[in-house]
């Protein structure tokens, strides 16, 4: 059963959130109760709560930016918790303060970190599971509702190490996880933005294709990278403009590609 409720602000301790360009207008809540036997029941409600993405509000109370897929996610989990002998309810509202936006997206935003960076490490040590690591990755990426830092690592890590295993990290033909992806950046030409269009044509991702968006509001769609735009999974990185991010990303080490990435600087 769903009921429509309008929230107040939840009182709690402010967690650090990266700048939010856009927030949810409406959230769901799921508002459960698990009884204490069996013992693996709140262990087990925790996981899945853990594997869609749910953040939590209070202790038995969590959130997830409203949308079909959240709204499937959760009527599964009420099932599951009724079977458990417990009871669970999915709410959609807003919240009459952005402070309460920003603890959630900003609590939503480290946990998906925290997953790229253990994705990334793993990656890194020579003994790592390839195809355990895209799946794993598949999945945070998939439940990553608010661009999360950490993401473009992870899968250059995951990229890194599939050539390390197949004897070929040459630096210089991305393979793999990269081709044919729906690369996505904002309208209008300039000189950073094209050229990192042509390098990930010519040495990235062969069969590339490209969105052209409006530069704030746009939201992209599951499997898309973004380039040279906010938030992008590759954009400017400290003082290096987006082709340089690319090279670094991608270990292109070809010395005419250094001399064009000083001149696109």
């Amino acid at each position: 059963m769903i009921d429509s409720i309008e929230s107040q602000p939840i009182e709690s301790q402010p967690i650090e959130s990266q700048p939010i360009e856009s927030q949810p207008s409406r959230w769901l809540l799921l508002i459960h109760q698990v009884p204490p036997k069996p013992d693996y029941a709140r262990v087990k409600v925790r996981r899945r709560l853990q594997s869609i993405g749910a953040v939590p509000l209070k202790r038995t109370v969590y959130a997830l930016p409203a949308s079909e897929q959240s709204r499937e996610d959760f009527e599964w989990l009420v099932r599951e918790i009724v079977e458990l002998g417990g009871e669970a309810t999915i709410c959609e509202g807003t919240f009459h303060e952005p402070a309460t936006d920003a603890r959630l997206i900003g609590a939503q935003r480290a946990e998906r970190s925290r997953e790229y960076g253990e994705i990334a490490a793993a990656a890194q040590r020579e003994s790592g599971d390839v195809d355990r690591l895209k799946r794993r990755f598949a999945l945070v990426s998939g439940v990553d509702h608010f661009a999360a830092q950490g993401r473009a690592d992870a899968e250059a890590a995951i990229m890194a190490l599939e050539r390390r295993k197949a004897g070929s990290d040459t630096g210089t033909s991305p393979e793999g996880g990269m081709q044919g992806r729906t690369w996505v950046t904002r309208v209008g030409v300039h000189v950073d933005r094209i050229s990192s269009a042509w390098l990930i044509k010519r040495f990235i991702d062969q069969d590339a294709r490209f969105r052209f968006v409006a530069p704030k509001g746009y939201r992209p769609e599951p499997g898309e990278l973004r380039f040279d735009m906010f938030e992008g999974e590759f954009t400017h990185d400290g003082d290096r403009c987006t082709f340089e991010t690319l090279c670094r990303h991608f270990a292109l080490r070809d010395r005419a590609l250094g001399i064009i990435a000083e001149l696109v600087h």
